[in-house]
């Protein structure tokens, strides 16, 4: 299972590089808006600090303005991937890109059935939204179940299940269960994903008690 770091803060993405926890990148509008920098500027930065997918959102509407965006930002990096919203246009541009040979994610997918569609427009991820899904009293996990048990019927269709919108580290125990490709991380899950307070405490009282013997 490889994780993504969901960010696109440079510096960020360095520091948990040098724990060998950042396979790939997932960015939005949002992540970059909080950058306070431009798209363009943002993606060549990652791409110059991770060698795995890079994963940038388009925000043309129709199918020739997604190919046209979508070329211009593989041009910034090799390793982009292009993030494209599970729509009508959005599958027109994916089944394009994949012609191409130009990697895509399908993005905000909340229903198997909207997977299947994804996948057979050739995306090279699915990207099913487990903790919006949960906000709406539906069992975004059981969604991720259903959506490996049914990509493991059709080998054909060569694309990976990627967890997102992934809010504490329960939602990544399940995807793992489930067994999901990759997970995209926020940077504060795996904040809390290092920490349990008796680990805390054990490091606290081998502390103290080397003072008596390692001296």
């Amino acid at each position: 299972m490889k994780i993504f770091l969901d960010t696109a803060d440079v510096e960020v993405i360095r520091e948990f590089k040098e724990m060998g926890l950042v396979d790939g990148i997932t960015t939005n509008p949002t992540l970059i808006a909080k950058t306070g920098k431009k798209f363009e500027e943002v993606i060549r930065k990652i791409c110059q600090v991770v060698e795995g997918p890079v994963n940038a959102e388009v925000t043309s509407l129709t199918a020739e303005g997604i190919v046209e965006e979508a070329r211009k930002i593989r041009s910034w990096g090799e390793q982009t991937v292009i993030k494209i919203p599970m729509n009508r246009e959005g599958l027109k541009a994916v089944w394009r890109l994949s012609e191409e040979g130009i990697p895509t994610t399908v993005t905000l997918l909340f229903s198997v059935p909207q997977a299947i569609l994804a996948a057979k427009a050739g995306a090279r991820y699915l990207c099913p939204f487990v903790g919006r899904l949960d906000d709406i009293s539906s069992d975004g996990t059981a969604m991720l179940h259903d959506i490996c048990m049914m990509l493991n019927q059709y080998p054909e269709w060569e694309c990976e299940v990627m967890a997102a919108s992934i809010r504490h580290p329960i939602h990544v125990v399940e995807a793992a269960r489930a067994g999901v490709d990759v997970i995209t991380i926020p940077p504060k899950v795996i904040d809390q994903m290092l920490k349990h307070p008796l680990t805390d405490r054990g490091i606290e009282q081998f502390l103290k008690d080397a003072k008596g013997c390692y001296v």
